[in-house]
């Protein structure tokens, strides 16, 4: 026990005797000298410690819940903290709710009286020695989990959508449009008034559709083709406004950057084009050894990563014909590929059948971050807009679609329907829905992200590195 000694001094002994504070008959030890602030972690304060707080800030899952709701009640019973409802562990506003009634009886000799639970109501808790405030705690109603329905809004028919791993055939615009290449043609179907146009046919030609991509105000779509050509289309006006060459084989992938417009190919090689300057002023990117399969731009213009047949992820900046960044290890083809909108400088990958996994990258840095077997190949990546979540589609041999909580990656949602590769996928401009496509020539449209804005967003990804060590 905490017992203050005064020591008596004298020339010729020392001795010591303890101070006693009376109070009725009982003895009670002085405190003076203590420092509760420190030796119980704020417990004469309204406050989580720096690590409570910041664990409730990771606790996403019920677990997480569990243990907040434990630590309340060990405040309660120890502390006297007097907390009546569970802290929401997705708040920022968690020390507001840890109220304490009386902090300065902590540790005091009182008397107290037997008391009736709930104004009278029998409380399963009541036989139970916890106070009144745990059982109040304990019977608080707990926030529900957010449902994702693992069943599709709409399913929409979708003939020769090939299977093919290396292409990429569906795109949402921000004018709610959804491009999609079937065959030889281009459609655009109106998630407004479900209206479906042709917008081209390339069979006239004798050539197919092998990528598809709007533009950021979505009043233009490129149209990559199997013979090598880049096609520029006005899509309100329903014309072509030009046709790139430069490529020798079919174009994959593509990507825009303001005016400027990037495409990857089967011949390893990376164009790109201002498509305001005619003829277009052209940058060749050589660093894939295989076919360029993904392509994405940064949310801040300033990076491009791509993603070939040859199991490298490579970033180049806007500037060099180098890739500033690459990375080696995935063990399959890497065509998903996703930046966060959240945490500047994060990049997701994904890799085919022989890796099957997610991974993570510090760009800022060139650091690897997190990874994680999804146990089959992974088709595409796309984050949310408002959480720090993202989905990703699957193809040998689950073809499932699954919804991640970042950095924690548990799964929030398994969704299943489609018979074939998962290949397709694309975000609507609301960010709430998204549409999968599949070899099974079916388009199907999922609520999976919520509308609820992350109140932390646009933080740089080295402030987040802290947490995730």
């Amino acid at each position: 026990k905490n017992i203050s000694y005064i020591l008596l001094y004298s020339s010729s002994h020392v001795s010591c005797s303890p101070v006693t504070v009376k109070s009725g008959d009982r003895f009670i030890p002085t405190r003076a000298g203590s420092n509760w602030s420190i030796n119980f972690h704020c417990a004469n304060e309204n406050c989580w410690s720096p690590n409570q707080n910041q664990r409730a800030k990771d606790a996403s899952t019920d677990t997480g819940k569990d243990a907040v709701a434990y630590a309340a009640l060990l405040r309660n019973e120890l502390l006297g903290a007097g907390i009546e409802t569970v802290p929401d562990p997705h708040t920022d506003d968690r020390r507001n709710t840890l109220v304490t009634q009386d902090t300065h009886s902590l540790f005091r000799y009182t008397i107290h009286t037997k008391r009736v639970p709930f104004d009278n109501e029998i409380s399963p808790y009541s036989l139970s020695p916890l106070s009144n405030k745990s059982h109040k705690l304990l019977r608080s109603p707990r926030k529900p989990a957010r449902k994702i329905s693992k069943i599709p809004f709409k399913v929409l028919d979708a003939p020769e959508l090939q299977d093919d791993f290396y292409l990429n055939l569906v795109d949402w615009s921000a004018g709610n449009l959804l491009s999609v290449g079937l065959g030889a043609c281009v459609y655009l179907w109106s998630a407004c008034t479900s209206q479906v146009t042709r917008l081209c046919d390339l069979s006239v030609d004798g050539d197919s559709v092998t990528s598809v991509c709007w533009n950021e105000r979505g009043s233009l779509v490129a149209v990559g083709t199997h013979k090598g050509f880049v096609q520029i289309w006005d899509a309100a006006g329903g014309r072509k406004l030009t046709s790139l060459e430069g490529h020798s084989a079919r174009v994959g992938a593509l990507a825009w950057n303001g005016e400027q417009l990037s495409s990857g190919s089967r011949d390893r090689v990376i164009l790109q084009r201002d498509v305001r300057t005619p003829p277009p002023v052209e940058r060749r990117l050589q660093g894939h050894r295989q076919e360029v399969c993904g392509l994405k731009w940064s949310p801040d213009h300033q990076h491009l990563a791509s993603g070939g047949n040859d199991n490298k992820l490579l970033v180049w900046n806007s500037s060099s014909l180098l890739p500033v960044q690459q990375y080696s290890d995935h063990l399959a083809a890497v065509k998903a590929i996703a930046w966060s909108p959240h945490q500047h400088g994060l990049l997701a990958s994904g890799g085919g059948t022989a890796d099957r996994c997610l991974r993570f990258w510090n760009t800022l840095t060139g650091q690897a971050l997190q990874s994680t077997d999804t146990g089959s190949q992974v088709c595409n990546l796309a984050w949310s807009k408002h959480a720090n979540e993202l989905v990703s589609t699957h193809g040998y041999s689950q073809n499932q679609i699954l919804v991640w909580k970042y950095p924690s990656l548990t799964q929030v949602a398994k969704l299943t329907g489609h018979s074939y590769r998962v290949l397709y996928l694309a975000v609507s401009p609301d960010g709430e829905a998204i549409v999968t496509g599949a070899g099974d020539e079916t388009l199907r449209f999922w609520n999976v992200f919520s509308k609820t804005r992350c109140t932390k967003e646009s933080k740089s990804v080295l402030n987040l590195f802290t947490r995730i060590r």
